[in-house]
């Protein structure tokens, strides 16, 4: 349900599990980590999902059963964060609770003009993952991350944009090739360098 692909230094993770919404279990979510623990020589990340929804966070029933509060989130936003190289979400739909950590852990967020996003732990009663609110709270502010986090506001792609919280909308067929031309930069410079200005421009990492 996790896909991986490799060609020239440019990696493209792929979640696939669209009849479920792209829901995460524990065992995909081990998988991701485990696939950016081994992307430490890629020039460039892209992290994407297969059909309408890019992730509708945790899957119910493993929900239930702890994943909601398992320590493995961070773990996966902490270790795309660390990547040296570009790290890009490319949303091909609606991002929702805790899939919101990869995404704001990348480096550029696009999205489709469909895209929703809301992230409701207020109302679900469960506390975000300790990174996600410094991290969306340096992309938008805290009074807008509050209005996601506290207010448990949902955000159109335009929304989105406006805030901050996404880079470009793109439509569906555009999504991935803008992406990969996003990457043409990191994929052509030497690894070293790519990665000195990325630290330059990551106060918070």
């Amino acid at each position: 349900m996790i896909d991986i692909e490799k060609s020239q230094g440019l990696w493209t993770l792929r979640i696939n599990r669209p009849d479920k919404a792209n829901a995460l279990t524990a065992q995909m979510l081990e998988e991701i980590y485990e696939i950016v623990q081994d992307a430490q020589n890629a020039r460039a990340l892209i992290i994407t999902g297969s059909g309408k929804v890019f992730s509708a966070g945790a899957d119910l029933e493993a929900a239930k059963a702890g994943l909601a509060t398992s320590d493995v989130w961070e773990r996966v936003s902490d270790s795309i964060a660390k990547l040296p190289c570009l790290t890009i979400a490319a949303l091909n739909g609606t991002l929702a609770g805790g899939a919101f950590g990869m995404a704001l852990a990348c480096d550029l967020r696009l999205a489709v003009p469909t895209a929703k996003f809301f992230y409701p732990v207020m109302a679900l009663g469960y506390l975000p993952q300790p990174s996600d609110p410094e991290r969306m709270s340096a992309l938008i502010g805290p009074a807008r991350t509050k209005i996601i986090l506290m207010a448990g506001q949902k955000l159109t792609a335009q929304e989105a944009l406006t805030y901050g919280l996404i880079d470009r909308i793109c439509t569906p067929e555009t999504l991935l090739e803008m992406a990969y031309f996003l990457c043409d930069g990191a994929l052509n410079a030497k690894p070293e360098h790519a990665m000195s200005i990325k630290q330059m421009c990551s106060p918070f990492s």
